[in-house]
């Protein structure tokens, strides 16, 4: 599976406004339960809180790939959100974090899940394509830059 197959273009959010960690997930939250249909904000928010209760999903240099499975998702999304300002998310590397791939999966979905995880974390190794990510003017800049890297095998 690539990650473009996963990660719609509307799925990308430039400008997240958030100043704190609860408060990011909430916004990206609302945004995701607005592009799917029968997805509960309140109780993604809950499921990805839950995870990040387990240990912090801020892996460093700038990024966090908060996560989490629900009942009556119909299959794997994935978004992606930029904060320009940065937000604590209490990261790995104590940094601020400005890079958010939000994951969610249905419950029964481990092996699909784990692997899509392990492949964005694999593509944000990259110095310049986090880079590239910041210096994006818009949505649909972002888009192409991860469509681009995906395309290159650098992405599940």
């Amino acid at each position: 599976m690539r990650l473009t197959d996963v990660l719609m273009p509307d799925g990308v959010m430039e400008d997240l406004k958030a100043r704190d960690k609860k408060e990011l997930l909430r916004e990206l939250c609302a945004e995701v339960s607005s592009k799917i249909e029968g997805v509960d904000k309140d109780k993604l928010l809950d499921a990805i809180i839950e995870r990040e209760r387990l240990g912090t999903t801020g892996i460093g240099h700038g990024v966090a790939l908060p996560h989490g499975k629900i009942k009556g998702v119909p299959e794997m999304r994935v978004f992606f959100g930029r904060s320009r300002k940065g937000v604590d998310f209490n990261s790995m590397d104590k940094q601020p974090v400005y890079l958010f791939f939000l994951i969610i999966a249905p419950e029964n979905s481990a092996a699909a899940h784990l692997k899509m995880l392990a492949g964005i974390s694999h593509l944000l190794k990259n110095q310049d394509f986090r880079v590239s990510l910041m210096r994006a003017s818009n949505s649909a800049e972002i888009y192409d830059i991860i469509a681009e890297a995906d395309k290159k095998n650098l992405a599940p």
